[in-house]
């Protein structure tokens, strides 16, 4: 294997001013001005060293499919440093045609009453440290982690599908309609 490919199956990611990394054998702890997450690359396949101001990654193979997992921690960790700076948020729609659907936040649980007739409140989990604000028909995700957040969207959305009726006329649900970097109260 040539020099070149060697270099292919290892990346580096500069850590942002103002984010501080700490590594204890798998797991990684990030620290930023929005607060602090750890994220265990137990099951990812990837060595992880921290220098001064980069966090360098080698693969462990050398297969297409090492290549790919090395990219992937590499986005990770991109995405931690920089929610933990300007952090994320995701709106989700609340539809409904003839039953209004209630949305609220019970600890670490989304409670959804009303949807389409029910009488027990469907339930879901808070994923992280994921912020939900019901506002109206809009429900506000804000955080510092992004799977976090996008986890827990997912949770709304799949709690609220519609099943053994056509979809097509049956629309009621809550649906993600804007996903952007920034907090947003």
């Amino acid at each position: 294997m040539s020099t070149n490919q060697l270099e292919k199956f290892q990346d580096q990611v500069d850590i942002p001013e103002g984010v501080k990394v700490t590594q204890k054998k798998h797991m990684l702890s990030f620290e930023g001005p929005l607060g602090k997450t750890f994220k265990s690359f137990r099951t990812i396949p990837v060595n992880i060293e921290i220098s001064e101001d980069k966090i360098l990654l080698k693969s462990m193979g050398d297969k297409k499919r090492d290549y790919a997992i090395l990219h992937t921690a590499r986005s990770i960790i991109r995405n931690i440093c920089e929610g933990l700076i300007v952090g994320y948020t995701i709106k989700m729609k609340v539809v409904f045609a003839h039953f209004p659907i209630t949305v609220k936040v019970d600890g670490k649980e989304i409670l959804i009453e009303n949807f389409q007739g029910e009488r027990a409140p469907r339930k879901t989990k808070i994923v992280g440290n994921t912020k939900v604000i019901p506002k109206g028909e809009d429900v506000i995700l804000t955080g510092e982690v992004w799977t976090d957040i996008t986890q827990t969207a997912a949770n709304i959305e799949l709690k609220t599908k519609v099943k053994n009726k056509d979809h097509r006329v049956f629309l009621d649900g809550i649906y993600v309609f804007d996903k952007k970097k920034g907090l947003e109260k």
